[in-house]
């Protein structure tokens, strides 16, 4: 119990050993059989967070979740605590969209070509969304804390730019991780002109529904 995702190996490689005030770092998430992970959530928390600015300092504070062919554009949206998102309904039917999530807890409803009002995420964590009228429809909303957070793309890759060297605990959030758990964190010391941090993660085979999140994401 409790090992459903754990880090299997974790590589540093420094492009420079010179010291630098700021490093570009690059996250590399792969699985238990070597292939990149995509919409995985990559954080930096430094030792010290009386230093780390605001979220919003760094990443953009207004977002857009879309509904198309009854799915949620994007999977995982990424906000910085206190971003607003925006509901689009380009879809042919009605949608009732909803969270249960600690850390947001709304439903609307919204018609054929409908935007709703843009609706604010305060607290952080992870908030499931999901439609009451299609069971099958999910997604997530990242509410992120630390300015030095990035999603993976198709390449399992997550580039931030310009992290202030130093200590840091590197943070790997991703849909498959079983909802309740400790999130996985590693040690990362940022020296040099860059670092890549590469972490193999076992994942579930499947994603949960969206109402198994509901008391937990």
């Amino acid at each position: 119990m409790g090992k459903w995702l754990f880090p299997l190996a974790l590589g540093v490689l420094l492009a420079s050993g010179r010291a630098a005030l700021a490093t570009n770092f690059t996250g590399e998430v792969v699985d238990q059989d070597g292939h990149p992970v995509p919409n995985a959530v990559v954080t930096l928390v430094p030792d010290s967070k009386t230093a780390m600015p605001a979220a919003s300092t760094r990443l953009a504070t207004d977002k857009t979740i879309d509904q198309r062919n009854e799915t949620f554009l994007p999977l995982v949206t990424l906000i910085p605590k206190g971003g607003h998102v925006t509901f689009s309904n380009n879809d042919q039917t009605t949608h009732q969209v909803y969270s249960f999530s600690a850390a947001k807890q709304f439903e609307i409803t919204l018609a054929r070509g409908e935007k709703s009002q843009p609706l604010a995420f305060d607290a952080p964590g992870v908030a499931a969304l999901g439609c009451n009228i299609h069971d099958h429809m999910i997604a997530y909303a990242y509410i992120a804390e630390s300015p030095w957070t990035a999603l993976t793309g198709a390449d399992g890759r997550a580039a931030i730019s310009d992290v202030p060297a130093g200590n840091y605990r590197a943070v790997v959030w991703h849909p498959k991780f079983p909802p309740g758990r400790e999130l996985p964190s590693l040690r990362a010391a940022l020296s040099g002109d860059s670092t890549r941090l590469i972490i193999t993660m076992k994942l579930l085979s499947s994603a949960p529904t969206s109402r198994s999140h509901a008391g937990s994401y």
